[in-house]
């Protein structure tokens, strides 16, 4: 099963949580045992796995990726957004999570986190269930 989903970003760079919106596609597909597997199209954001209890952890995250990859640096990208470019494929354009009982597992600590480097926009993410 295949589900198409929308996100509005609001920064420039931010972490956007899309654990709720992946919980609901699993359990509207039925699949009790199997694999999610989450696929964002676009070469300016990424998704990713990390804490939800914090919120701390998302501003320290997009800050030191700030620092370490800076939006101006003699890029060479005429369209001005290399760092979002850069950004988007150290994180990854996917990820795989696997379901029991009909939830994904998940540590106490994880979300998934639509990655956001070139906004604000309107993006999207797909998820695949595949039962097995």
């Amino acid at each position: 099963m295949f589900y198409e989903h929308q996100v509005q970003t609001n920064k420039r760079v931010e972490l956007y949580n899309i654990t709720t919106q992946v919980k609901s596609t699993i359990k509207d597909s039925g699949v009790k045992e199997g694999i999610c597997h989450i696929f964002v199209p676009h070469t300016t954001a990424a998704v990713t796995i990390n804490e939800n209890a914090d919120p701390a952890v998302k501003g320290d995250i997009t800050n030191e990726m700030n620092k370490v990859i800076p939006f101006s640096d003699n890029y060479q990208h005429a369209e001005g957004n290399s760092a979002a470019h850069i950004k988007a494929s150290l994180f990854g354009f996917s990820e795989t999570v696997i379901i029991k009982n009909g939830n994904p597992v998940l540590g106490t600590w994880q979300d998934i986190y639509f990655a956001e480097f070139d906004g604000p926009r309107r993006r999207r993410f797909v998820v695949k269930v595949i039962e097995g």
